[in-house]
């Protein structure tokens, strides 16, 4: 792939609306308070997705919502498939679910899998 294709594969090319917001992004995971504590490493109490949402879980969560956006262009926009793909534990990953992956503070890498897969490269 080109570099001027590459550069440009790192956001998805359409909104999702099971993505807009840090909330949804935590019920497309089907994460629950204790998830969220422990893969933003954020008290149970601090957990909130107001105003006052702690900046640092704000912003991963973007993060998740665009990797999330890139699973689900690549199985053509099919919601379903990509909360299965999110759901399933993949040989590819050790064997481990990429929700899981995330709930374990192993996002990023994750978001390299995917990235290189994107880019047809190998992480």
């Amino acid at each position: 792939m080109s570099t001027a294709a590459a550069i440009f594969n790192n956001v998805p090319k359409h909104n999702y609306p099971q993505f807009e917001t840090p909330k949804n992004v935590v019920d497309f995971l089907s994460f629950n308070k204790n998830d969220v504590s422990k893969a933003f490493n954020v008290s149970k109490e601090s957990v909130r997705y107001d105003s006052k949402i702690p900046k640092e879980m704000q912003k991963r969560l973007n993060e998740i919502a665009i990797v999330c956006g890139l699973v689900a262009e690549f199985f053509n926009d099919d919601i379903k498939k990509t909360a299965m793909w999110f759901q399933m534990k993949n040989p590819a990953l050790g064997n481990i679910s990429p929700r899981d992956m995330i709930r374990f503070g192993q996002f990023n890498k994750l978001h390299q899998f995917i990235t290189a897969a994107i880019n047809g490269d190998t992480p």
